[in-house]
């Protein structure tokens, strides 16, 4: 079971990686090479000058064209590993971009399967159909708040509702006749206040003036 899952899951190896990763090793061995040849720079110059010291020049001469050669040769890897690398480079990136082009044929049949599924008619008709529904919600809020009035309407309402405030208010106000309603009625007067009198005794007379009026 185990052996199945793991040769389901195996990633699929393709010819573009192959040919990345044998630039890869092709680039590693140039890279080994230089490092190689840059340690026999370094021991053929300090031989040349143990050879100059010894008096045996020709044979320092030779161990310095050997060193001129493999610096020839460094120079050619240089552009040798530079030519790998944007080779590297444009693979990877043209796997890129394959990757991008199949995401976006994946989305694209995605997204005819979706325009497939729903047609302009049936957009239109849901559309309608909200319309319709959000239209006959706000009717039913209308009439659960007390129904439409106009602006006319309200201003009649407001008339209305100062008319019965105001007859409130004067069926409350008790029923005192006044000169200005019956001229026949006339207000007793008050006594004059009395220097000197008591305040019992004012009061004694504004209660009786209180109970004529009445």
């Amino acid at each position: 079971m185990g052996h199945f899952f793991s040769k389901k899951h195996q990633s699929k190896v393709t010819e573009q990686d192959k040919a990345v990763l044998q630039l890869k090793t092709t680039r590693d061995k140039i890279r080994q090479y230089q490092r190689r040849s840059e340690s026999t720079l370094e021991k053929d110059r300090q031989l040349a000058k143990q050879l100059l010291r010894d008096g045996r020049k020709e044979r320092a001469k030779l161990l310095l064209r050997k060193k001129r050669f493999i610096e020839e040769q460094l120079k050619k890897t240089d552009g040798t590993l530079e030519n790998i690398e944007r080779m590297i480079q444009d693979i990877e990136f043209a796997q890129i971009e394959m990757k991008v082009v199949d995401s976006l044929k994946v989305g694209n049949e995605a997204l005819k399967q979706v325009n497939a599924m729903l047609s302009i008619e049936d957009v239109e008709r849901i559309l309608d159909e909200t319309q319709e529904a959000a239209e006959k919600q706000r009717e039913i809020d209308a009439l659960l708040s007390g129904g439409i009035l106009t602006e006319e309407d309200e201003t009649a309402v407001e008339e209305e509702l100062d008319a019965l405030i105001a007859s409130a208010v004067e069926k409350q106000l008790p029923d005192i006749p006044t000169a200005a309603q019956n001229p026949e009625v006339e207000l007793p007067e008050v006594p004059a206040e009395k220097p000197g009198e008591p305040e019992k005794v004012k009061e004694k007379k504004q209660e009786k003036v209180a109970l004529a009026a009445s």
